[in-house]
């Protein structure tokens, strides 16, 4: 049975079927593997598995009330978390930096709010104009501290940008470098890089390698069964790792004083 759209993400709007656009058809479920490969100063790598979605943030999955625990997208988690849906914290965002999607349409990757928690390291948006053009992508990144910050790029054909690293995420590297993102919107598959680029070479890389799957609740039920709790997996796992890091005596940046971002928390 298909997950159907909230339409202007109301419980009294219209429903619209997800059926059969290539590509950019929303909602959708990407079971997902996640590496990490350390370099420098010393070699370390992992790898887990879990799930993401690709939504349309004006109409987020409408489920079944039994399922409504194991997805929730909720405007509190993304950008300043103040705006009343996701898609007014985006365009606020926006609008600071001089872009008016004027209407245009929005796809979002990101975790879903499984079970009360969440957590993102890495939410993106693809942006488009309302003739359809590729205007902008939006990478908002999140720290286990509790902290945001966005990224805005301008990918080319390629989905590759290059971007100042502006935020602490982890407690091994310090807040310099730039960031090589290849993000292009998925399709069938969801192919996404991001490597730290420093003076001495690309010290740390990430990839999301995953594969569609129908948004059924069929299919989220069988998802959410193989990956319980995933969010909150991912989140212990990052501390966990963090731990062994450490263990090695890999040396500890100090956490500089976060300056929020107009428009973000």
């Amino acid at each position: 049975m298909p997950l159907r759209r909230r339409r202007g993400g109301g419980p009294g709007g219209d429903v619209v079927s997800t059926a059969v656009r290539p590509v950019t058809t929303v909602p959708a479920l990407y079971t997902c593997e996640v590496g990490h490969v350390r370099t420098e100063p010393t070699h370390y790598a992992l790898r887990h598995r879990t799930y993401m979605w690709l939504i349309d943030p004006d109409r987020p999955p409408r489920l079944p009330r039994p399922l409504r625990p194991l997805a929730r997208f909720d405007a509190r988690d993304h950008f300043g978390g103040t705006r009343p849906t996701i898609r007014a914290g985006l365009e606020e965002f926006l609008a600071a930096r001089g872009i008016d999607l004027a209407g245009g349409r929005v796809t979002m990757l990101a975790h879903a709010r499984v079970l009360g928690h969440v957590f993102n390291p890495l939410t993106l948006f693809w942006c488009h104009g309302p003739d359809g053009e590729d205007l902008c992508v939006v990478a908002e990144v999140h720290n286990t501290y509790g902290e945001r910050h966005c990224y805005l790029l301008r990918p080319d054909a390629a989905g590759l940008a290059t971007v100042d690293k502006e935020f602490y995420v982890s407690p091994f590297f310090p807040v310099d470098g730039a960031y090589r993102m290849r993000l292009p919107e998925p399709g069938e598959r969801l192919r996404l890089t991001v490597q730290l680029e420093r003076e001495r070479g690309r010290p740390f890389t990430a990839t999301v390698r995953g594969e569609r799957r129908p948004a059924t609740t069929g299919s989220l039920v069988r998802t959410a069964l193989r990956h319980p709790w995933p969010t909150a997996l991912v989140s212990l796992g990052i501390r966990l790792h963090g731990i062994r890091l450490y263990l090695r005596r890999l040396p500890v940046r100090p956490r500089p004083h976060h300056s929020p971002q107009e428009g973000v928390k």
